[in-house]
């Protein structure tokens, strides 16, 4: 699968989505680093990308035509919670089920959306 995570999903996160076998697109240390959120869904929407993100913004997109978006959303985040909730939300769904479903994680309940064709 095709991902793209924005630069506050861990390090351990890109490595082990790499490890399962993902092409992993991270904006860290590269020219789109810092980008505006609609820079990522462009790219991330051009490439046919799953776009992984802390940020709950991506959020207006959920009627929109897309690859799939995992937000975490935590009252205490650390790399290690957010690790964890990203490998969890994976595990949720097939490659397929991931086109046009947003996957809030939060730190009890999950919410997830599908576009309605």
């Amino acid at each position: 699968m095709k991902i793209l995570v924005d630069e506050n999903i861990p390090l351990m996160t890109v490595k082990a989505l790499r490890q399962l076998g993902h092409e992993v697109l991270d904006i860290r240390g590269t020219a789109i680093e810092g980008s505006e959120d609609e820079t990522l869904w462009q790219i991330a929407q051009r490439e046919k990308r799953l776009l992984i993100t802390t940020d709950k913004g991506f959020t207006h997109h959920r009627e929109e035509s897309h690859y799939g978006i995992l937000i975490v959303r935590l009252k205490r985040p650390n790399r290690h919670q957010i690790h964890q909730k990203v490998m969890h939300g994976m595990t949720q769904f097939t490659v397929d089920e991931w086109t046009g479903l947003l996957v809030v994680m939060r730190d009890v309940v999950q919410g997830v959306w599908r576009k309605l064709e």
